[in-house]
């Protein structure tokens, strides 16, 4: 199996990342092999979309987790996220399910919260950058 990074950067000269939930920084090494998603939402296979929140959150890990395994890389090769999330109010739910399938991996990761995405339906969206050194 390819190796995951290990050049997490957390600088202790600034603040440290809130909650302890991410890295500041990930340093991809050269050679690495690197794959971008793009944003995905809590669609399930057939198209539909959970109306909960909780429910989309976890599609959505579903969703990254298959294209991670389609490219033969596993979620220990993530070092970026980006979240979009309508309303704070439904962060919460966004980040105990990202906490749940990252475990303790920390990629970079940002999270903003928006008043909507294309369809009013969608409550989160998220890209990847997975990295990892074959």
């Amino acid at each position: 199996m390819p190796s995951t990074l290990d050049t997490f950067i957390n600088p202790a000269s600034i603040m440290e990342p809130y909650n302890r939930a991410y890295s500041h920084a990930v340093l991809i090494p050269p050679g690495a092999e690197v794959l971008h998603s793009a944003g995905q939402i809590g669609a399930r296979q057939d198209g539909s979309v959970p109306t909960d929140i909780e429910a989309q959150a976890e599609q959505v890990w579903t969703n990254l987790e298959a294209i991670l395994e389609a490219a033969g890389m596993r979620v220990e090769h993530i070092v970026k996220l980006t979240a979009f999330v309508v309303g704070a109010h439904n962060y919460p739910a966004y980040a105990a399910a990202r906490t749940r399938r990252l475990g303790q991996h920390r990629p970079a990761s940002t999270a903003i919260c928006v008043p909507s995405l294309l369809k009013p339906e969608w409550l989160l969206e998220v890209e990847m950058i997975a990295a990892r050194v074959p």
